[in-house]
């Protein structure tokens, strides 16, 4: 056992032990995924939810994710499915350098490269990049990453019907060799015995459906994610209705198509996804994870805002709303920038003409998909004088592609370094900046400044606030201002809904 698991046993994710004893009892969903429960005895490592009978307070032992437990020496439980459980969010607020190693690896930045590329790429050394996971995470990048492939790898045995050859490419790992003798040393069986005699179609593998469920933590206010979503869905593009969300994106060997939708009785949504070939599969999950804010906290978050008066009966009002998201940061780039024009009605007619001129036509089994959304390279010398947009954003659209072409701009960068970059866009100000933070890129404490209806709604019927003040009253609501931001636009709507487009 490590050195410092005692303090990692007295406070998980700032649980106290009294919490945590109470969650497991309980079996709590709320805390699914926020913290692991370890049993010495078996070695096994357990979800919050998990229906095994409960072991003697003495021999629990908490860790703040998977990763951490298996860094112990624990291995996942069969029963509970350790890889099903929310996203974790028990690196929120940790160093920004370890925030992003974190979405770096759970994009597969490993699964292809060295971890001395990997620390390179964030600007640090080797060394030090250990020592700051050993410090934030409890982990080491190399456990973070095993575990991560580890999990996915298991849901794809038993949730899909392809092939062990397609789910060890798609899970990031470089040889069979390699995916068994982790199953091996991991789960104590082979991944053949882990599927239990399922037999698969080769035809799978080859673009038919999967269907994965992805959970969350309740409550999740589905009504508003979908409101917001139909009220900013492109035509021809997005397609949204009472059963859920759809549309096609692009993918390496051309384009997937999917669905999703809430599944009734359980906290997850269903995500079906036909087209995509096993390897693409874990990006697409991951944008999915993002657009829809499955790895929310929403009591942490309730807890936090509830201080503000305004805030605590908007959250009474909404339980469990999420930030809804845009598939990726350079379309939710180009949707703010033709957000500054006019309402919702103009900003959704430029961007279906947009689309329409310069997106990928497709064949898709969606009737209302017709097109991918333009790629940024489709953008960089674009003709875009029919579009009814100002010179300057014209001319900000083609930088924001050209940038984007040439590297200049990365979204997997900090985010601090995204905002400073789009600011530098000819008409691109802070309002911006901050919107693709928030639904771009998925930042619970990303900010629109000097937006004028949250001046207003923050006033609570008074004079609008000024900037400053609005400023100084947003400070009170870190690190989840962006929540605070969609409950004060959502008590507006549909009024409100010209800022979330």
């Amino acid at each position: 056992m490590p050195c410092g698991y005692c303090s990692v046993v007295e406070a998980v994710s700032g649980l106290t032990r009294e919490i945590l004893d109470r969650a497991r009892r309980s079996r709590d969903a709320r805390f699914d995924g926020r913290f692991f429960i370890a049993v010495r005895s078996t070695r096994i490592y357990c979800r919050p939810i998990c229906p095994s009978r409960f072991s003697n307070d003495s021999n629990i032992r908490y860790y703040a994710s998977a990763a951490e437990a298996a860094q112990a020496g624990y291995r996942p439980c069969l029963r509970c499915r350790p890889e099903a459980a929310p996203g974790s969010p028990a690196w929120t607020g940790t160093s920004a350098v370890v925030q992003r190693a974190l979405r770096l690896i759970q994009d597969g930045a490993l699964d292809q490269t060295t971890l001395g590329k990997l620390a390179s790429r964030l600007g640090i050394g080797v060394r030090h990049l250990s020592r700051l996971f050993a410090q934030h995470v409890g982990a080491s990048p190399a456990t973070v990453a095993q575990t991560r492939r580890l999990h996915f790898a298991k849901r794809l045995l038993d949730d899909t019907r392809l092939s062990i050859t397609d789910i060890a490419h798609a899970s990031g790992f470089r040889s069979i060799r390699r995916f068994n003798d982790a199953f091996l040393t991991t789960y104590r069986k082979s991944p053949r015995e882990l599927r239990k005699g399922k037999r698969f179609d080769a035809n799978e593998s080859q673009g038919a459906e999967i269907t994965l469920r992805l959970a969350y933590r309740p409550p999740y206010n589905w009504d508003h994610m979908l409101s917001v979503l139909a009220m900013g869905a492109i035509e021809g593009v997005e397609v949204v209705t009472v059963g859920g969300y759809a549309r096609a994106v692009p993918t390496p060997s051309g384009h997937a198509v999917l669905h999703i939708r809430p599944v009734a009785h359980t906290h997850a949504l269903e995500v079906r996804i036909r087209g995509a070939m096993p390897a693409e599969l874990p990006p697409l999950l991951a944008s999915v994870r993002r657009m829809f804010d499955l790895t929310a906290d929403p009591a942490r978050i309730a807890a936090a805002l509830q201080c503000d008066p305004l805030l605590l009966l908007l959250i009474g009002r909404r339980p469990g709303l999420r930030i809804p998201g845009v598939w990726d940061p350079f379309e939710c780039s180009v949707r703010a920038i033709v957000g500054q024009h006019g309402g919702v009605r103009g900003q959704l007619g430029v961007l279906k003409r947009l689309v329409e001129r310069f997106g990928q036509p497709i064949e898709s089994v969606v009737a209302d998909s017709r097109y991918l959304f333009p790629t940024p390279a489709a953008l960089a010398d674009a003709n875009l004088d029919e579009l009814d947009l100002s010179r300057t954003h014209r001319e900000a659209l083609r930088r924001l592609a050209r940038g984007v072409c040439d590297k200049v701009i990365r979204f997997d960068a900090p985010s601090e370094e995204i905002n400073r970059l789009l600011c530098e866009l000819p008409g691109v100000g802070r309002w911006t900046a901050g919107y693709v933070e928030l639904r771009g890129l998925g930042e619970p404490d990303a900010f629109p400044f000097g937006d004028l209806l949250l001046r207003r709604l923050a006033s609570n019927g008074e004079k609008a606030l000024t900037p400053m003040a609005l400023e100084e009253r947003a400070e009170g609501w870190r690190p989840f201002r962006g929540y605070a931001v969609f409950h004060l636009w959502a008590s507006e709507q549909p009024r409100g809904s010209r800022n979330v487009v």
